[in-house]
Parts: C-alpha cells; sequence; structure tokens
C-alpha cells in the first residue's frame, strides 16, 4: 500500500519505520529542515513543506495514496491534511496530543476514519510494565472502554471450564481466544480455557478488576493494586 505521513517528528518516523519493515511505500511530509534531513538520511522519501496545504500534499503523491496519516504536533495541521486526504478518497487517521472535551472530540471524530492519542498508547505500554503478570492491555477503545489480552493462569477460576461457561460482567464481552502458542481466533462455545491460553476482553473500565480475578485468579489482584 501506498501512504503519506505528515510529520517526520518522533511520532511520524516511527510510524513511517514500521510500514516500511512491512514492504508498504512511504512518503513523509515535514517542514522543519533538520528532520526533513534526518529522514532522508534514513532513506526515506520526503517532500519537504507545510502538510496542510493541498499543492504540497499532490506532490507526495495524495492522488494515488491508499491513506494519509497526519501525525505532526499541531491538531490545526493535521486536521487541514486529513480533509484534504478525505477530498482525494483517502483513509484518514489523525494524531490528537491532548484529551479535548467531548463535544471537540466528537467534532473531530466523525470527519476523520481513526484518531490516535501517541501518549495514552505509550501509558498502557508503561502500564503493562508496571503491571507485569499475565494480563495486557491493548488499546483503549472510547472513554470507559479498553481491550486487553488475559493468558490464563493455572490459579484462575475459570481453568478447565469452557468459553460458554464463562460469566463475565454485564459490560464485559470476549473477542478472540488462542490455545496456548496457537493464533488467536473468533472464540467458540465450547473451546476450554487452560492454563497458557489467551483471551481479548473488551470490557467497560470499571469491571476490568472483576474480569481479570475471574480469568486469572489472585496473582494478578496482587500485582495491579489499584490499577
Amino acid at each position: 500500500m501506498r501512504f503519506v505521513i505528515i510529520g517526520a517528528g518522533r511520532v511520524g518516523l516511527r510510524t513511517a519505520r514500521v510500514l516500511r519493515e512491512e514492504g508498504h511505500d512511504i512518503v513523509l511530509v515535514e517542514l522543519d529542515r533538520d528532520r526533513v534531513k534526518r529522514a532522508r538520511e534514513a532513506d526515506f522519501d520526503v517532500v519537504e513543506g507545510d502538510g496542510s496545504r493541498e499543492e504540497v500534499l499532490v506532490d507526495a503523491g495524495i492522488e494515488a495514496a491508499d491513506a494519509l496519516g497526519a501525525l505532526t504536533a499541531d491538531l490545526n495541521v493535521n486536521f487541514a491534511a486529513c480533509m484534504i486526504g478525505k477530498h482525494f478518497g483517502c483513509r484518514t487517521v489523525l494524531r490528537v496530543d491532548e484529551d479535548y472535551r467531548e463535544e471537540v472530540y466528537q467534532k473531530y471524530a466523525k470527519e476523520v476514519d481513526e484518531i490516535v492519542y501517541p501518549e495514552r498508547l505509550g501509558a498502557i505500554g508503561a502500564k503493562n510494565a508496571l503491571l507485569g503478570g499475565s494480563i495486557r492491555a491493548i488499546a483503549d477503545i472510547a472513554q470507559h472502554l479498553q481491550v486487553i489480552l488475559v493468558t490464563v493462569t493455572e490459579e484462575s477460576p475459570m481453568n478447565g471450564y469452557s468459553i460458554e461457561e464463562v460469566a463475565l460482567p454485564a459490560n464485559a464481552r470476549v473477542l478472540a481466544f488462542g490455545k496456548k502458542d496457537g493464533p488467536m481466533g473468533i472464540p467458540l462455545a465450547d473451546d476450554s480455557l487452560e492454563t497458557g491460553d489467551r483471551v481479548a476482553v473488551l470490557a467497560d473500565f470499571d469491571v476490568l478488576n472483576d474480569v481479570r480475578q475471574l480469568l486469572v485468579g489472585d496473582e494478578v489482584v496482587t500485582a495491579a493494586g489499584g490499577a
């Protein structure tokens, strides 16, 4: 696929590296000359200019791009770039660095395909490192929803039970299931939970501890504290 990424700073450059490693074509758009130089030294195709201007994005090949990632630290630039990308039929991803009021968030969310919060993603990684044990946060889906990946332990109250028998709280549901060292897939009612198996769960923040207690047992409650 072909991607145009606005911003060759920390977030933009790391995203570009990951996409390039997966074999995709990347063009970076950056106004800062030092960042342009650094990105070119890393063998990226870079268009120097303001990513909120249509002519700059046309030079970057927006007409043939599959998606545009507006990943600068300037929300106004990011939003303008996304609107241009939308005009050219691209999937649009908008970077936001702060949690705005709900009405402001909704304004942007309605206009783009996806919003990403780099700081929030970094916080999830830090929380995982602090918690350790058999549970990992994958993503914050909404203000009060999170996807977590749970590894079943010997202490799990549900060890030996089937997916159908797992009585999760009302505000939680199983999204995917994988046997130990196997791929994740659609959970089946008769899949049995055994030590080392993994379960992806969508849960409201208010019931996360209940989900942890049910699928992992006392081990995670002790490790997580009040998280």
